[in-house]
């Protein structure tokens, strides 16, 4: 157990993996398919093929194997080496990104599943440290592998840190997403991009 209190399972090692891989995409696909409620451990067991204890083995509940299931299929869907571009252009390359952010949350059962694990997030404390670790501090990561090359190039200012720029731009899409306050689309996209390139500008 780690110092947080959270279960850590061994790496998995060839069946092992197999079965972990299998239960990971298995979630995905019944996220997709059903409402929430209907994406139980046992029908997750049933569809990846392997017996529920399997997965209680790994993953204490529901929650926590989809934000892996999560985390595992935006780590697929990383393009090349998953870095942000940099073209040397800082707006542009933020824009195309949250461009991609405003798409995937359109998609109604991606949608879905994100409202759901928030819920999830909120009533369990384990579940949210899982998110902030799997799903976001890998994005944090690549955000500050862009904004390193800007601080170096004269773009942004120097004393702000990687999760205050981070939050500048991610922040306000997911808000507006939560809370339904507007629309979500390309041109908020845009203009949240202008926003934060003018705070962070030196």
């Amino acid at each position: 157990m780690d110092d947080d209190g959270r279960d850590r399972p061994p790496v998995p090692t060839g069946r092992s993996e197999r079965a972990r891989t299998a239960a990971l995409e298995a979630a995905l696909a019944l996220a997709v398919e059903l409402p929430y409620p209907q994406v139980t451990m046992e029908a997750i067991a049933a569809r990846a093929g392997v017996g529920k204890a399997t997965l209680y083995r790994r993953w204490r509940h529901r929650g926590a194997l989809l934000v892996d299931a999560v985390a595992h299929r935006n780590a697929r869907a990383a393009v090349g080496d998953g870095r942000i571009p940099d073209t040397g252009d800082l707006q542009a390359d933020l824009s195309a990104v949250l461009r991609a952010v405003v798409d995937e949350l359109a998609v109604p059962a991606w949608d879905a599943l994100l409202r759901a694990l928030c819920v999830e997030a909120l009533v369990d404390t384990a579940v949210g440290a899982q998110v902030l670790e799997e799903v976001f501090a890998p994005q944090i990561t690549l955000f500050a592998r862009r904004f390193a090359a800007a601080r170096a190039t004269g773009h942004i200012d120097g004393s702000v840190g990687d999760v205050e720029a981070f939050e500048l731009f991610v922040a306000p899409l997911f808000h507006r997403w939560q809370l339904r306050t507007g629309a979500l689309d390309h041109a908020y996209a845009d203009a949240v991009v202008r926003r934060g390139c003018r705070a962070l500008s030196p």
